[in-house]
């Protein structure tokens, strides 16, 4: 029997310290609460703030550039006093946004400090310097799972696939645990240590969803991940829209090109009929209901796709991976699979066994600087620039900010 997936192969967990300049802002402003002299308080505060975050940036010295996007230029970088490296992402000040600050980053900084786990990518430190934010990400040399799946020298088989996945299943368990949804789950996302550990990256897109009746945005998760329900412009959804993502990087895995690409959100529908099924009333009760479904007509209706499709498509994954395929993309959310019920799942403890951090497949020339590629770009950008989808549509339109 398999150890199960819910334990990281890792022999320590990489735990993200708390920001500690946020930390020492607080301790400011209650230190300043204390004095009976307004003004002079709220200058103490300010001063000793500046000095708290001084102190933070003085603790790190920036390296060589690893990449640059509109959203942020990211650095090699290493703490002063242990030598240790990290990867410095600086965000760059936009006056389009209020305090020049894109949501993306407040995104990125709040749920990172939330989480820490194996499989997601700790934030060390925050700091500001000439106007612009700072944050101090492990260092993740080994590139993302995009480019293993792109370059067909690098050769991988199931076991491989096995490993990789339950990293990503873990760390979405994770996530979903805490209730944070990350809403952009893509091979360039999945970040690659240098022990082979798989990150999950970018939570410029991430939401909590603790309030069940809270309406949420369905301009999210790069288009050939995105779930027909986003599709269709719900607003109230759950973690099923993550576990969707995660069959298609399942099926790139497998297929090593994206399965379902679509060059606009109709195409995208299209193509998801066509792989699973026309969504209707009678394969997802309720989906008449959501704002941007358009009914099909009868004559045009495809059936939805059984096992003997997934089976057929994906042979590699075998009986019981093409089962936990299937239960991924499940048309209605509501009978997806969920996060524990996909480390639950038969496959994990089956023939072969999930390779060894040690043994899996690494791309070791230019990977540093896709890292760097990775971190720059703002999310619902897809990062491919070469092969037969690089004329695709490249960057979702968010109709504004």
């Amino acid at each position: 029997m398999a150890a199960s997936p819910f334990a990281s192969r890792s022999p320590s967990i990489t735990v993200a310290s708390p920001n500690t300049a946020i930390r020492l802002k607080a301790a400011a402003a209650q230190s300043g609460s204390e004095s009976t002299d307004v003004k002079t308080s709220s200058q103490s505060h300010g001063e000793l703030t500046e000095q708290l975050n001084d102190s933070v940036a003085q603790n790190y010295e920036r390296g060589k550039k690893l990449g640059e996007g509109t959203y942020a230029v990211v650095y090699q970088g290493h703490r002063r006093d242990t030598a240790t490296t990290v990867a410095i992402k600086k965000i760059k000040v936009n006056a389009d946004y209020k305090d020049g600050l894109a949501m993306d980053a407040i995104r990125e900084v709040k749920y990172l400090q939330e989480l820490s786990h194996p499989n997601v990518i700790a934030l060390h430190d925050v700091f500001s310097k000439n106007e612009n934010l700072h944050l101090v990400l492990e260092f993740l040399p080994g590139g993302d799972l995009e480019m293993l799946i792109r370059d067909q020298n690098v050769q991988y088989g199931a076991a491989d696939i096995k490993a990789w996945m339950g990293m990503l299943a873990r760390g979405v368990w994770f996530c979903h645990e805490n209730f944070v949804l990350h809403r952009d789950i893509k091979p360039n996302n999945l970040l690659i240590a240098a022990d082979g550990e798989v990150k999950l990256a970018d939570f410029g897109l991430a939401r909590s969803f603790a309030d069940p009746y809270l309406n949420m945005t369905h301009q999210v998760i790069t288009r050939w991940y995105r779930p027909p329900e986003l599709l269709y412009g719900a607003r109230q959804y759950s973690g099923a829209v993550d576990i969707w993502s995660m069959g298609m990087v399942f099926a790139e895995l497998l297929l090593r090109v994206p399965f379902v690409a679509g060059n606009s959100d109709l195409d995208q529908i299209a193509k998801i009929s066509e792989a699973f099924g026309t969504p209707n009333k009678d394969n997802w009760p309720g989906v008449e209901a959501l704002p941007l479904y358009i009914e099909t007509d009868k004559n045009s209706i495809i059936p939805t796709s059984g096992r003997d499709f997934f089976l057929r498509q994906f042979p590699t994954a075998g009986p019981v991976g093409a089962d936990l395929l299937m239960s991924m993309c499940t048309l209605d959310p509501r009978k997806r699979i969920t996060a524990v019920q996909t480390l639950r799942h038969d496959w994990w403890t089956i023939d072969p066994q999930p390779t060894k951090n040690a043994d899996l497949p690494r791309k070791r020339k230019s990977a540093e600087k896709k890292m760097g590629e990775d971190l720059s770009r703002r999310g619902g950008e897809i990062g491919i620039s070469d092969g037969p989808f690089k004329n695709a549509a490249r960057q979702l339109d968010f109709g504004g900010k």
